[in-house]
């Protein structure tokens, strides 16, 4: 069957099979930023935004998303360089190995945008669904912290 979306803001159109998922169809058009993590919805790996809403590619059927519009870490970057979002992680020394990191940025990017001031708790619930093997969530948490205030003054004109 052909799906057609649009994947970072370009239109995509791909031939999927029956139960093929998101994940194995954002791969296939070579969106590698998405990471099979579990396979099963459990570490929030491969969390896209669909029509703003993180989701679990590897759960979503590719046939779901016919018409929607997907956005991968692949898209938050613009012609000024990284997202706010994206330095902030770095700057307070939030990315180690980097696997979990894309799932978590779009994770709290959904956060941001509903939510543009939100505080420690409500960012850890936010991440409660993405998993990382290799920091102690703190500097993640910081980071996405340093992010909301980034996106907030940027927001205000500073």
């Amino acid at each position: 069957m052909i799906i057609r979306f649009l994947l970072d803001g370009s239109s995509t159109e791909i031939d999927v099979e029956p139960g093929t998922t998101l994940l194995e169809a954002l791969r296939s058009v070579g969106a590698t930023s998405v990471k099979d993590g579990c396979s099963h919805g459990d570490c929030g790996t491969c969390a896209v935004l669909v029509d703003g809403r993180a989701v679990a590619a590897c759960l979503l059927f590719a046939a779901q998303v016919d018409g929607s519009s997907i956005e991968t870490v692949a898209g938050m970057a613009g012609d000024e360089g990284l997202h706010p979002l994206q330095s902030a992680l770095l700057d307070a020394g939030a990315v180690q190995c980097g696997f979990c990191t894309p799932g978590i940025l779009l994770t709290a990017l959904e956060l941001l945008k509903n939510n543009p001031k939100p505080n420690e708790l409500e960012v850890r619930q936010a991440l409660a669904g993405n998993l990382c093997r290799c920091t102690g969530y703190v500097k993640i948490i910081e980071g996405v912290l340093l992010g909301a205030d980034r996106l907030a003054g940027a927001e205000g004109g500073s």
